[in-house]
């Protein structure tokens, strides 16, 4: 059984690499024998003998591999079980459906399926239960069962659907936000054979993880390979210290791995530090300018602005309210204001702007705002008009939707003062379109305006406040390189009560069409379909209309004439239809919370960031959204296309927009800030790294104190703390349950992150909480400049970093109020702590306290 023959291939390959390498390396040390090079097979030769009269090929999506030619091909469909989240409301109308449709359905519910049976029986549902299975599953019945299944599916042929625990009770993400220092590696995504970047070691493939027992005390760690074959052994808790390797090539570009121990690798970090240095101080020079330009200093917040605010009809999300304060004490200011408002799709970037553009009226002042397409001109006028509704605020709309006359008496009103608010398209930006007083310009996706555009947007920002907005993904380790040369807000937490957009990467029939629109249907709601080949994309309609007679169907592309495309998408967000086939219009920021499921045809032709924005356009409200990207059954798609699918599928949760290695987004982000000139210097030393290097520079050249690098604390504590196999089973999952303790950076979040694994996996072993012990303890102690902390049985040993910021009279008190502690006169200062009969285990959980205290002797008040 060969399961996905490409992805075999992959790392056949990466394996005989890694052997040819090695075995280089020992020649080149005068070991061994250049016949050891013959020892093991080469990837083609491997899947050539795996070619058998009795092998069965395994694929996702049917793209057979060329060293598999099929004899014959079966196909059955397969697809994940829908989703439901806890949402009984949602699964009742499912119920409702199976029995009409003859659906036999079985939900594996666990400890909790008496008192979910009991829930659905009393609201009227046909269901049966039973304490375990004991037969195969009738058509037409519904049966909760005891038994438990982590994950379901469903398959249409045999009208079998089958729900686990994560489709009915699901994880909602926690609303409770802690902060990250910096975005670090998602192991999630980090499979053997990628390349990371550690910090101080260089570019490295990772091989695996190992679990090593030394002294009785066992953990894991990760194994790192480079050049010559060397291997560097990582412990778990130094996690934060590596890095997933992004470069600024091409996907395909294989990264030069560095050599243990050599000069090389430091070379290329000196060289990207001073081009980075000479890059701030451009920056810094930039910024020096921009700051003595006078600008208009808006008002504080009037009643009206507060009674405005206070309408909104939605809680406000944490990263929501901190962006409104930055911009209006931009607004505030005497210098106009540049910043850059960054959030994934749906997370309420337009709430943000129209307060600011609210507050720019109540001075009298004028405020443009600027948007990429047609109907999202007209959509944005809409929520203006309506949100204003209340206040004596002139709004209007200026683009192809309007007729000649219209556009007309627009530009007339605002010469003349009399229009306070305009939005409109690039046809804000023409030459007869002249303002009374401009003292705010909106921008909407600036990235998607010509250079020509662009140059007249430069013109027109020189000396008054401007707001970009942009779904394009910032990491925030860029936000903190930039900030104060390019001020950015970024806001990453998801509204309350919406659920991640559940994805599917299926092939294309008719029958999976007919389910997913009927589905969305019976709980009332509406759907888009993207079609991108607009010459057949009226013959597409007709076919929908057979399959669905009972569902209305509206067509809308970009080069139909503009009154019946505005038409369309009206009666669309007016609910007079039920199916909205489209060419990729869509994609900019439409929003209408009404339409929850998303079908794109020939999804492997678009692009990662296009197939990102349409993900966007469901689940906008508290309904789960289902987004389904399909690809023509048996048709060949190039292994770029397969990647861009599967990373889309893979990152389902809130804000993936910021947590994805997926180059076309990020490189990106960093080329429209930084500049094509960095492009080689994120290729040499990985991206992430790079941008800590810019942002030390940034400070520098600004002169501000540059902060202490990164506190590196090193335990040696013998206490075996791990996660065993057997509580974890799943090494990806474990990996990412080691990442998220390393992150766990504050008493709150390492109790929430407990709880989630006592609730998925069990009560926690002894090795797991000597981990959340050893978190603690370095933590706290990066918190206290300890750079070493070492435990024996009896005693222990703190030693403080060099120039540790200490208050010494503080520090001798804390010493003195614990029992067996005392002061070393050493250089660097450590302190001894002995307590007799008290092994190692025992003194390593007094310890938490003890370097609490000391963290309060600290001379630096943002390590408190």
């Amino acid at each position: 059984m060969l399961d996905e023959p490409a992805r075999l291939e992959e790392a056949a390959k990466t394996a005989e690499m890694t052997f040819a390498e090695s075995v280089t390396a020992m020649l080149e040390r005068g070991e061994g024998d250049a016949a050891q090079g013959k020892l093991q097979l080469g990837a083609e030769e491997t899947l050539s003998l795996l070619n058998t009269p009795r092998a069965a090929a395994c694929y996702a999506l049917t793209r057979p591999h060329h060293a598999f030619p099929p004899k014959e091909i079966v196909q059955f469909l397969a697809r994940p079980a829908p989703q439901y989240m806890g949402d009984t409301e949602e699964l009742l109308r499912d119920v409702r459906l199976w029995k009409q449709t003859g659906e036999a359905a079985v939900l594996f519910a666990g400890e909790h399926a008496k008192p979910l049976f009991e829930q659905l029986a009393a609201a009227g549902a046909e269901v049966a239960f039973s304490e375990t299975l004991t037969r195969p599953p009738v058509r037409g019945e519904v049966l909760v069962t005891g038994d438990a299944l982590l994950t379901g599916f469903a398959y249409p042929e045999l009208h079998l659907t089958v729900l686990g625990a994560s489709e009915l009770f699901g994880k909602r993400s926690t609303v409770k936000k802690v902060q990250k220092k910096r975005n670090t590696l998602s192991f999630s995504e980090l499979s053997v054979g990628d390349y990371v970047v550690h910090e101080a070691h260089g570019i490295g493939r990772f091989v695996g993880v190992e679990s090593l027992t030394v002294d009785g005390s066992t953990r894991d760690y990760l194994l790192l390979e480079y050049r010559g074959g060397d291997r560097l052994y990582i412990p778990t808790d130094q996690m934060d210290r590596v890095q997933k390797y992004v470069g600024g090539g091409d996907e395909d570009t294989v990264p030069h791995l560095s050599k243990l121990g050599g000069s090389e690798w430091q070379g290329r970090v000196n060289r990207a530090k001073a081009s980075a240095k000479k890059l701030a101080v451009d920056l810094a020079e930039l910024y020096a300018a921009r700051a003595s330009v006078r600008g208009f200093a808006f008002s504080k917040d009037t009643p009206w602005q507060t009674q405005l605010e206070e309408r909104f009809p939605y809680q406000e999300t944490p990263d929501q309210l901190e962006s409104i304060r930055e911009i209006k004490a931009d607004m505030e200011r005497p210098h106009p204001m540049d910043r850059l408002l960054c959030g994934d799709v749906g997370y309420g970037k337009t709430e943000v702007a129209l307060r600011a553009a609210f507050k720019a009226v109540q001075d009298s002042k004028q405020v443009a705002f600027l948007v990429p397409t047609t109907i999202l001109a007209e959509q944005h006028y809409n929520t203006l008009s309506a949100r204003f509704s209340d206040f004596p605020v002139r709004t209007a709309c200026l683009s192809r939707f309007q007729s000649a006359e219209q556009r007309k008496q627009v530009k007339k009103k605002l010469a003349a003062g009399e229009i306070d608010i305009v939005v409109g398209t690039h046809a804000l930006l023409a030459k007869d379109v002249r303002f009374k007083d401009l003292g705010l310009l909106i921008i909407d996706e600036e990235h998607r305006f010509g250079v020509n555009h662009k140059e007249q947007i430069k013109a027109l920002r020189q000396e008054i406040d401007v707001l970009t907005l942009t779904a394009t993904p910032i990491p925030r380790t860029l936000n903190l390189s930039m900030s104060g040369i390019r001020d950015i807000s970024v806001i990453e937490t998801p509204p309350d009560a919406r659920y991640p957009v559940q994805t599917f990467v299926l092939e294309y029939t008719d029958g999976l069409v007919t389910d997913a629109v009927t589905r969305e249907l019976s709980r009332g709601g509406q759907v888009y379909i993207v079609n991108n080949r607009v010459r057949s994309i009226e013959q597409y309609a007709e076919h929908l209309r057979e399959l669905l007679p009972e569902a209305t169907v509206l067509v809308a592309h970009g080069q139909m004439p503009e009154k019946q495309l505005e038409q369309a998408m009206m009666d669309f967000m007016e609910h007079k239809a039920d199916v909205l086939l489209c060419s990729t219009i869509i994609e900019s920021g439409l929003d209408i919370p009404n339409a929850n499921t998303l079908l794109v045809l020939e999804a492997d032709r678009m692009g990662l960031a296009q197939l990102y924005q349409l993900k966007g356009r469901v689940g906008r409200s508290t309904r789960l959204g289902y987004a389904y990207f399909t690809v023509q059954r048996g048709r060949a798609m190039n292994e770029k296309a397969h990647k861009r699918l599967m990373a889309i599928r893979e990152f389902t949760q809130f804000g993936a927009g910021f947590q994805l290695a997926m180059r076309d987004l990020e490189i990106r982000g960093a080329g429209s800030l930084l500049g094509a000139e960095q492009h080689g210097h994120i290729a040499d030393i990985g991206y992430e790294y790079y941008l800590k290097i810019v942002q030390a520079a940034v400070r520098e050249a600004r002169g501000e104190e540059t902060p202490l690098p990164e506190t590196d604390v090193t335990l040696d504590i013998p206490m075996s703390a791990h996660i065993p196999g057997g509580f974890i089973p799943n090494e990806v999952q474990r990996l990412s349950a080691y990442r998220r303790i390393a992150d766990a950076e504050c008493e709150d979040a390492q109790l929430l992150l407990r709880e989630e694994l006592e609730d998925r996996y069990g009560e926690l072993p002894e090795e797991v909480e000597n981990l959340f012990l050893l978190a603690k303890i370095k933590q706290l102690a990066k918190r206290a400049y300890i750079g070493l902390v070492t435990v024996r049985d009896g005693e222990a040993k703190l030693s403080f970093l060099p120039d540790a910021p200490l208050d010494g009279g503080k520090l001798l008190g804390a010493v003195s109020n614990f029992l067996g502690a005392q002061l070393l006169a050493s250089e660097p200062p450590a302190v001894r702590i002995r307590q007799k009969n008290v092994d190692a285990a025992a003194l390593a959980r007094k310890l938490p306290q003890f370097i609490y205290t000391i963290v309060h002797c600290v001379d630096a008040p943002e390590r408190i």
